[in-house]
């Protein structure tokens, strides 16, 4: 591999790392759902508040975003965004009250910003060959950190309940969940460390008149003979966009006419992939679980097959985005999800929950067993009426509670049938609009915008993953899993019909040629 393709994967490894530190820091709170609903009498709007909280930091930092990487530089946002991880790790870790929680959590959110501005700084740096792989890295990155919570969760549970004395030494038994928390500490400041050696983006030096450091840049990272074409190719996007560096002038510019295709498409997709539920899966996955039936340890366990699938469809997306193209993976991968969640509602509709007089003989720490008479040999035909006649006979604290230990002995449901529709989803999802959104998102914006036009878009998309993480706590208490599938396979749907329409083909173009072909195009149809 020659030395300037080395560089480029260096770097854009580097930066992809902020990933890592996104997946883990937003699974961890899989793990804590359950500590921190009891530790902090939590209600399901308030434990939604606590998991979505970085999703709403994301949509403050967002615009403060692409101002400080349009001022400042691209590689000075990155790591400002390593130190904003480090203190959201320590502050969640060591919070004595459900608010500081929350403010620790939100404090992160403002790190989530480093999605964009990684998808941004590679999308700068890497060949037009190898920009699909390169910037899905960050979304490999962001499955593996997944993976890594899920299993740092599945480790410190287990531990927890094992009753050993250096576990008891170290309080993981009494302080599970702020050891799930604090095991993004060391990770962030590896992170911050390796920033360090990476180089300012070479769009971002042009952009700012400094051409000599830009063509310096581009020589690392470029063959010798193609640094004079690409620097020239750089002047005529930026002769296409606004020149006025304002974020009033860049926002103008985005919502423009000749920009109107390119918005739609960026609009849709960016709402598209998280109306999914994705993040409603992720972050509650251990809660997700225990609506089959199976209990917490179960529950842990199989968490971790969600990463596990997410690494293994992400690297087949990776390998093959650059060869089937954008379009196929996108409009095909929405398909599958929705096939998916579809067989996720059905399942989740042919449960059946039946309490026996036996399991209730055999729940340990329930006082008055006898209030649960009334329900046994009761065939209830959903999980929220069976839930609610729960609540009833226990009143509400108590239910919380037992609830985890009455599904697993009343729910008549094939497990397997939804394990497999969940992966299958993990799998559709990672495939396709997971990674190749950021593909489209670091293409398709003229360099003259791309620092607003990017995290513009990152936050409808955070928006619309803060509202899905924040009422999926209340959905489940109210519509249950079988709506709450049917309801994201309808949202995607819709996005797919438009995305069939409108969204064009884009590999093996230079970034340039892509702008200009979309900008062409769209003014001629004016």
């Amino acid at each position: 591999m020659s030395s300037y393709r080395v560089n480029a994967f260096i770097y854009a490894t580097i930066v992809a790392m902020g990933g890592f530190l996104f997946g883990l820091d937003a699974a961890l709170i899989s793990g804590t759902t359950d500590f921190i609903t009891n530790e902090f009498s939590l209600t399901s709007m308030q434990l939604g508040t606590a998991v979505s909280a970085p999703a709403w930091g994301v949509l403050v930092a967002l615009p403060f975003a692409g101002y400080i990487c349009n001022a400042f530089g691209r590689k000075k946002a990155i790591m400002l965004v390593a130190v904003l991880y480090l203190i959201s790790a320590l502050a969640s870790a060591f919070a004595p009250s459900y608010g500081v929680l929350v403010a620790a959590r939100f404090l992160g959110g403002l790190a989530f910003s480093s999605i964009s501005l990684a998808s941004m700084y590679i999308g700068e740096i890497a060949p037009p060959k190898w920009r699909g792989k390169l910037v899905s890295m960050t979304q490999i990155n962001i499955v593996v950190g997944l993976s890594g919570a899920y299993f740092v969760n599945y480790l410190i549970h287990q531990w927890a309940g094992s009753g050993s004395e250096w576990v008891s030494t170290l309080c993981i038994d009494t302080h599970t969940w702020r050891w799930m928390l604090g095991s993004e500490i060391p990770f962030a400041i590896l992170w911050f460390g390796l920033l360090m050696i990476i180089p300012e983006s070479p769009s971002w030096l042009f952009y700012r008149g400094r051409a000599e450091d830009a063509k310096a840049t581009l020589r690392k990272i470029l063959p010798q003979d193609e640094v004079e074409h690409h620097l020239n190719e750089m002047q005529e996007s930026l002769s296409l966009g606004c020149h006025n560096q304002s974020i009033a002038s860049q926002l103008k510019e985005t919502f423009s006419k000749p920009m109107r295709l390119i918005f739609i498409i960026a609009l849709t997709i960016g709402i598209a992939q998280q109306c999914t539920g994705i993040n409603a899966i992720l972050f509650y996955a251990q809660t997700v679980f225990k609506q089959l039936g199976i209990g917490a340890d179960a529950a842990f366990a199989q968490a971790i097959w969600l990463g596990v699938t997410s690494i293994v469809f992400t690297v087949l997306g990776l390998l093959l985005v650059d060869k089937l193209g954008r379009r196929p993976l996108i409009i095909w991968g929405m398909v599958w999800i929705i096939a998916s969640l579809a067989l996720c509602s059905y399942s989740f509709k042919e449960a059946r929950y039946v309490i026996t007089a036996q399991s209730i003989e055999e729940m340990s720490g329930l006082e008055n067993p006898e209030r649960l008479t009334a329900l046994v040999e009761v065939e209830f035909e959903n999980d929220i009426a069976f839930k609610n006649a729960v609540k009833k006979a226990l009143g509400e604290e108590e239910a919380a509670v037992h609830l985890t230990s009455l599904m697993q002995t009343a729910t008549r449901m094939n497990a397997t049938l939804v394990l497999i529709g969940i992966l299958s989803f993990i799998g559709a999802f990672h495939f396709s609009v997971g990674p190749v959104m950021w593909v489209l998102f670091s293409e398709i914006f003229p360099i003259a915008i791309r620092g607003i036009a990017i995290p513009f878009f990152t936050i409808i998309t955070s928006l619309t993953s803060a509202l899905v993480q924040k009422f999926f706590p209340w959905q489940l208490e109210n519509m249950g899993m079988s709506s709450i599938f049917l309801s994201y396979g309808a949202a995607v749907l819709v996005g797919l019909v438009i995305l069939f329409k409108t969204l064009k083909e884009t590999k093996n173009m230079s970034l340039e040629e892509i702008q200009l072909s979309l900008l062409v195009k769209n003014k001629d149809e004016k």
